[in-house]
């Protein structure tokens, strides 16, 4: 739950991540916890389509989760606003033709291009309530009718983040633009996955991937 102390504060100052990536290559330990690992597994596992045309993993760090990604797409634009994770980022992704890693400071740098799958990994809780509204509609404008929104956050709290991961989600779920049509609730984070229908009104009973392969 977001304090009231939460709620008044700014959004991450700029120069967190820098500080975070001068202290340590990898900060959150992204390559080597089995806590990430099954996060990362439950991320994907949790989409509904086995492939998407074209995917954008805004604040993709050292490339850990954007390696994961890049069999289900056929294309992939992965992003940081920081330089020294996209030094590793880049190797890491180096055989992959179909990925793309460029630097971008969001909301200015949101690329102009549509995409079928959007994934928000451990991202809008470093922007205001105003700020993390402004990227959900910015994603929710790039997703093509039918494409997948997938929003994960860690449950903890963090000094220098703006909001809690409750908050958030929240913020997605009352999105007038965005279904639910996947949850998974733990201590540690939440994970949430919305489409964006063809036709506004459409039920996530209409939007299951049962009912896309025609069994209910």
């Amino acid at each position: 739950m977001t304090t009231p102390e939460q709620g008044r504060r700014g959004a991450t100052p700029e120069d967190y991540f820098t500080r975070m990536y001068a202290a340590e290559a990898d900060p959150w330990q992204l390559a080597d916890r089995w806590y990430e690992q099954r996060k990362y597994a439950l991320t994907l596992a949790a989409l509904p389509k086995p492939v998407y045309r074209s995917a954008f993993e805004p604040g993709c760090s050292v490339g850990v989760l954007s390696s994961l990604l890049a069999p289900r797409c056929r294309a992939l634009l992965s992003c940081d606003r920081e330089e020294r994770p996209l030094a590793r980022a880049r190797p890491r992704l180096a055989h992959l033709p179909h990925v793309r890693v460029e630097r971008c400071v969001l909301p200015g740098d949101w690329p102009r291009e549509r995409f079928d799958l959007v994934v928000l990994s451990e991202l809008l809780y470093y922007f205001t309530a105003a700020g993390a509204a402004d990227l959900l509609d910015r994603a929710v404008e790039a997703l093509e009718p039918g494409g997948t929104l997938e929003l994960v956050h860690w449950r903890h709290p963090v000094a220098d983040h703006a909001r809690s991961a409750d908050a958030v989600h929240r913020q997605a779920r009352a999105h007038p633009a965005l279904v639910r049509i996947a949850a998974h609730t733990e201590p540690d984070f939440l994970l949430d996955v919305f489409s964006r229908p063809e036709h506004p009104g459409t039920s996530a009973e209409r939007l299951s991937v049962a009912a896309a392969e025609g069994l209910t």
